[in-house]
């Protein structure tokens, strides 16, 4: 049955008019849909300028990759996504090498990020840790290209061979990735079972992560266990003594 209804739903048979929890639930579009969405017939190229911009307002930046890869257009789109960028008024970039090289790959960036970022608003660059699933890291081959950050999911991995964790969680700071941290809970003590900072300065958004962390579960403590590299954990403890 789940894979009936997946096709009405990949046909425009049935749509999804809500969730609850994590079961989707379905309706036919005319029970749904106004009428004058209904009826409307959008040609291809209209279509695909309508899903780069909604693209390049999630993302910010796209180059080409992502935009078949966000809603997972069928390659035969490819050549016709530069027009479809363009008609969606989205501005042509040059997305710099994030490993510092001196290579680049044309993209297209949102307008309104880019008068946000030039206004000096960088509201979007919070400090927080990430689920692995967060959809700004869902796409590891995104998050390599863009952050220059590799990471995995080592829950399926055997303990003796994590590099980061069981359930290594990304941090974000600066509009940067820089580190992880395994936590769990002990009581009401976040525990971070593992830590791994990327440059010794995230010591202190990782501390701030980590008390915000600790209020999501209800404690009101954190403790370390290991972190790497093990000369920075001093400064981060400091850190998270003073904002205790």
């Amino acid at each position: 049955m789940k894979i009936a209804v997946e096709w009405l739903l990949d046909t425009g048979e049935v749509i999804c008019v809500r969730r609850t929890g994590w079961r989707r639930v379905y309706d036919l579009p005319e029970r749904v849909l106004p009428d004058e969405l209904l009826g409307a017939e959008p040609s291809d190229a209209e279509c695909l300028a309508h899903l780069a911009g909604v693209t390049a307002r999630a993302l910010g930046v796209v180059a080409q990759a992502d935009l078949t890869e966000y809603h997972r257009l069928n390659v035969q789109y490819a050549p016709l996504l530069a027009d479809a960028a363009l008609a969606a008024g989205l501005t042509p970039v040059a997305i710099e090498d994030p490993s510092g090289g001196s290579g680049s790959r044309p993209g297209w960036a949102d307008p309104a990020a880019l008068a946000e970022e030039a206004a000096g608003r960088r509201g979007r660059h919070r400090v927080t840790l990430l689920s692995p699933f967060d959809s700004l890291i869902w796409d590891r081959k995104r998050t390599r290209q863009m952050f220059g950050f590799t990471h995995a999911i080592e829950a399926y991995v055997p303990k003796p061979k994590r590099v980061h964790g069981y359930y290594a969680m990304p941090l974000l700071a600066g509009g940067r990735l820089a580190g992880r941290a395994d936590p769990a809970r002990d009581g009401t003590t976040l525990v971070a079972r593992q830590v791994s900072l990327d440059r010794a300065s995230a010591a202190e958004p990782m501390a701030q992560a980590l008390r915000e962390a600790a209020s999501w579960v209800g404690c009101d403590d954190v403790r370390l266990e290991r972190v790497e590299p093990a000369p920075w954990a001093p400064r981060l403890a400091a850190a998270l003594a003073e904002l205790s």
